[in-house]
Order: structure tokens, then sequence, then C-alpha cells
């Protein structure tokens, strides 16, 4: 009988060890293709290492969002929480009619709003002479926003007089 017992032992202590080992391969396989392998890193991203300050009030979710995504995308971020932003887009100069609920500043750029990172990359690239971009609102699937992509974003420039015009379609 005792045996069987030590037979019986060991067998289980094999299921376990199987079982281990099981969990952990999930684990690794999980995490090889959950993992983004191919996020650039802060030097190789496209705005060359610059970074990215984002004003957004603490309880505002999209806003947290759109920070990941600008981290995923390689930019270096840095979230300012503030209770309210109307002094920042004031001290900005961001337009009424370009509103949204965050405001980013890079390079001495505006970016308002929950705009696509190749807007900010041309923005970066061409250096025109305005205060900034900005996306109204707060669009269906747009960085940070939830759902599909359901119209054209015509994100806006705007200048110290606040003028503003078409900079990108997207």
């Amino acid at each position: 009988m005792s045996k069987t017992r030590s037979s019986s032992r060991g067998q289980a202590k094999k299921k376990k060890v199987i079982l281990s080992l099981l969990a952990a391969s999930v684990l690794i396989v999980g995490a090889y293709f959950f993992t983004d392998r191919k996020a650039p890193s802060p030097e190789q991203a496209t705005l060359g290492g610059k970074e990215i300050i984002v004003y957004k009030t603490p309880t505002c979710g999209c806003c947290g969002v759109y920070v990941s995504y600008l981290k995923q995308k390689g930019a270096i971020v840095r979230m300012e929480n503030l209770a309210n932003l109307d002094d920042i887009k004031s001290r900005y100069g961001v337009p009424a009619n370009l509103l949204s609920c965050h405001t980013s500043v890079v390079d001495g750029y505006v970016v308002e709003g929950h705009i696509p990172l190749e807007a900010i990359e041309k923005l970066m690239s061409e250096r025109p002479e305005v205060k900034g971009i900005g996306l109204p609102g707060m669009p269906s699937g747009t960085p940070g926003m939830p759902g599909p992509k359901t119209e054209q974003w015509d994100i806006r420039s705007f200048t110290d007089e606040g003028t503003t015009a078409t900079f990108a379609r997207i």
C-alpha cells in the first residue's frame, strides 16, 4: 500500500510540474504576442526625441489614453494634471472654435485635442509660422477616443492673431 501511495504522490508531483511548465509557457507566449516589440525608442521617435507636455484634468480618461498613444508611438510625454485648463488654453492662445479636452505643447507649438501623430510630425517637419494646430471636440476614432473613424478630420492651424486654416485632412 505504501508503494501505491508513493506512486500516486509521484504522479501528482509530475502533474504539478507539467501544469506549472504549461502555465509558464502560456505566459511567455502571451507576453511575446501582446508586447509591442516594434515601438520606437525615444531616440528613434519621429519627433526626434522632443518632449510633449500634455495639460489635462486628472479625471479625463480619454486624455490618459491619448498620452498612452503618444508614448506607444515613441514620444517623450510629460503630463501636467490641472483642475482647470482655461488658463492654459488662454495662455497658449487656443481659439474658442478649436477647443478640446486637453492641450499639448511640443517644441514651442500648441497641439489642441486628439491630434494623430502624423499631423504632429508634419507640424515638426514643416515648421510653419503658426501658433499651433487643433482638432475641435472629441471626434470618434481619433487617438484616445473610442469608436470607429466616422468622418474626415479637419485639423486646423491657428496664429497668434486667431486666424485659422486647414492644416491637414486625415
